[in-house]
């Protein structure tokens, strides 16, 4: 039977629900919260692309990760009909953290693209 997890209602629930689905290690939620065609440019220097191909990447992730991964910073969500632009700071000083998001036909919301390190230049 296949577990029913909570979907993004808004934008900013996907960074919710990514920390704790990473806290819970459940490669399998945060797969989820990516578009079937999606993009993820990670690991770093390299890009991962499909639903399928970026469970891997984050099964492997989760497995590695040091707990609890941890609540960053948002910065304010921006519009464009049915894309959004989400941010953060990343709390491990490697700059920023940024994700283009698309608005389902349901009306949730699912990660197209997903750049989790922006190196910070200064």
């Amino acid at each position: 039977m296949t577990e029913i997890r909570e979907r993004a209602t808004t934008p900013e629930d996907l960074t919710r629900l990514f920390v704790e689905r990473a806290n819970a290690r459940d490669a399998d939620g945060l797969a989820e919260l990516y578009a079937p065609d999606a993009v993820l440019a990670y690991p770093p220097g390299e890009t991962t692309v499909g639903r399928e191909a970026i469970h891997a990447v984050l099964k492997q992730m989760v497995e590695h990760i040091p707990l609890p991964f941890p609540v960053e910073e948002p910065l304010p969500t921006v519009h464009y009909g049915d894309l959004a632009l989400t941010s953060t700071r990343a709390s491990d000083g490697t700059g920023g953290r940024v994700q283009v998001v698309r608005r389902q036909p349901d009306g949730t919301w699912l990660r197209v693209i997903d750049r989790p390190e922006i190196p910070d230049e200064t």
